[in-house]
């Protein structure tokens, strides 16, 4: 088995995960967003805890013992950005159907693209601006605007919680190309989103029943095999070779809703998938052949 049959093997595992957790959000029952939230981040912390310690034992994690060197406002608004976009779509998997709600997520390496553009000045080719059309094309099939301010407002929550999942997937770009361990990224994020829970936790707190705790720390496993899927995944091959086959959580997603949840998307909705689907394999598909041009330019160098 070569490492991209690796990879795509990874990326499904990934895949389902996220639609587990996705399956699980509306199956804890009636309680607050965030509340869901803290449950999901608290077990993603004492994980990704855990295997920061592990690893600064093996080898030093720099952040730890000097953190002076932390770029701190990029770090924080990665982890701001990615704890807003946790709740936009927690909010839009109670409100929607869960097909609807992991299909506007989806939108996030659209809104990376545009981002990265803006902020890390990176380029934006033809090939990318015709998949972003594409996609936000998809996201008027699937969002159905009406007039009713109550019908819409799930899905903008949706659209938004994709936004701020690219924004936060920008910053880790920018971390990563300044040399943070993902580790730490990981476990600070993590930790972050579960302090910014807490106020309200206080406060607000719902009693929760042994079925909606077991449905909660479901949702932190489920969460933890889809980050654990994509991370192996990429360890194997590269995003240009394995991304596309990330929107299989759709399929997954639509699968556990219909078996379920008794959820059946409407055929406007069938076809906005296709077409961010088809956004997503222009982009797959380009950036792979370019990776491929890279490749052979450098063997003609040699």
């Amino acid at each position: 088995m070569n490492n991209r049959t690796k990879g795509i093997i990874f990326i499904l595992f990934s895949a389902f995960g996220f639609a587990l957790m996705n399956l699980l959000i509306p199956l804890a029952g009636n309680l607050p967003t965030i509340q869901k939230s803290f449950f999901r981040n608290l077990i993603a912390f004492i994980v990704a805890f855990a295997i920061l310690l592990k690893t600064d034992k093996n080898k030093n994690v720099k952040e730890l013992h000097q953190p002076k060197s932390i770029p701190w406002k990029t770090l924080i608004l990665r982890a701001s950005l990615g704890t807003a976009g946790i709740f936009c779509n927690y909010y839009a998997l109670d409100h929607l159907f869960i097909s609807d709600a992991s299909v506007l997520n989806k939108l996030s390496p659209f809104a990376t693209l545009i981002l990265s553009w803006i902020f890390l000045k990176e380029d934006l080719k033809k090939e990318h601006i015709i998949s972003i059309i594409i996609a936000f094309i998809g996201v008027a099939f699937v969002v159905k605007p009406t007039l009713k301010s109550t019908d819409i407002f799930p899905y903008l929550i949706g659209i938004a919680g994709g936004i701020c999942a690219g924004g936060a997937y920008t910053c880790v770009r920018k971390l990563n190309n300044l040399g943070v361990s993902s580790s730490f990224i990981v476990a600070f994020f993590s930790g972050f989103s579960c302090l910014v829970c807490v106020p309200y936790m206080i406060f607000n707190f719902v009693p929760m029943s042994k079925s909606s705790i077991i449905a909660l720390v479901g949702v932190g496993l489920a969460a933890l095999i889809g980050q654990f899927g994509i991370t192996l995944a990429y360890k194997f091959a590269p995003a240009s070779e394995i991304s596309v086959f990330d929107y299989s959580t759709i399929i997954f997603t639509g699968i556990f809703g219909f078996l379920f949840l008794n959820q059946i998307p409407d055929y406007l909705s069938i076809i906005g998938y296709i077409l961010i689907f088809t956004g997503a394999f222009i982009n797959f598909y380009n950036n792979r052949r370019r990776q491929r041009m890279l490749i052979n330019e450098k063997i003609a160098r040699n």
